[in-house]
């Protein structure tokens, strides 16, 4: 059984973002937000819709380049690098919906992950086949390790575009572990999972960060969910960080109950959070 992560304020930072804002047509969907996350943690990201959840997400990750405002990754300014690069220096993102290769089998969709293959090269193609080979064995076996981790043997060789939502976004995470991942973004994850596929995707999220020392930071609206995994909790509301906290703090936070008045927070906030221990 699993409890929420011990918080330490006197953590090593992962993510430093400083008064971030990005403006689309003169509306700030975020608008000088400002946060950290410790390495090692999962922190969850909270907030009613159009808080600029996934906004910040895209800027840290490189889809969208900031109006004002940076990003650290460690003491490295990453502020509008693309993706790619991002992606060299361990820095994933995932979206609310699966980017699987559906014509490609599960296995097929992991090993494709890893870059500068041998096999993409047409020089090594052609005149070093036996190089090729063994990359691609030992890539297999990678995709084959992580397939067992994340217990869907028995889709291995399925179609990627005949899983369902939730062994989508399980591939997904699998994904994340073809590489050496130091931070993963997940922007909910729980999306449109049933309850028994998304208690084994928050297994497969703990393992990782505790096993692996993954560092996480997950957009979710499922409150369960984030109370079972996440610690800190941050809430936005308006482009803005407006809270952080463990979760009991943030569903007292007078502000963060402000922001969601309207939005049934009395349900989506449950009273006491799942502990797992």
């Amino acid at each position: 059984m699993y409890g929420l992560l011990s918080y330490i304020s006197s953590a090593q930072i992962m993510i430093k973002v400083e008064n971030l804002a990005k403006s689309f047509g003169g509306f700030f969907a975020v608008n000088n937000a400002s946060l950290e996350i410790e390495t090692g943690s999962i922190t969850g990201l909270i907030g009613p819709n159009g808080a600029g959840k996934t906004t910040l997400f895209n800027m840290i990750a490189g889809i969208h380049k900031p109006t004002t405002g940076k990003v650290l990754l460690g003491s490295e300014n990453i502020t509008g690098l693309p993706p790619h690069t991002l992606f060299s220096r361990g820095l994933l993102r995932t979206f609310q919906i699966a980017h699987e290769f559906s014509t490609m089998t599960v296995r097929e969709n992991l090993m494709m992950v890893p870059p500068n293959q041998a096999g993409e090269r047409l020089w090594d193609a052609w005149f070093s086949p036996t190089k090729v080979h063994a990359q691609e064995i030992e890539i297999r076996k990678k995709a084959d390790e992580v397939i067992e981790f994340l217990e869907i043997s028995q889709v291995a060789d399925e179609l990627a575009g005949n899983l369902s939502g939730g062994q989508k976004k399980l591939l997904e995470l699998g994904r994340t572990m073809m590489v050496d991942a130091k931070i993963v973004f997940l922007d909910e994850v729980g999306a449109g999972v049933n309850r028994t596929l998304l208690n084994t995707i928050g297994d497969a999220i703990l393992r990782l960060n505790k096993e692996r020392g993954y560092t996480f930071c997950m957009i979710e609206h499922d409150m369960d969910f984030i109370g079972r995994l996440c610690n800190p909790v941050i809430c936005m509301a308006e482009g803005t960080v407006l809270a952080k906290g463990t979760i009991d703090e943030i569903k007292s936070n007078e502000q963060v109950i402000e922001a969601y008045l309207g939005t049934g927070l009395k349900n989506k906030i449950p009273q006491k959070a799942s502990k797992h221990k």
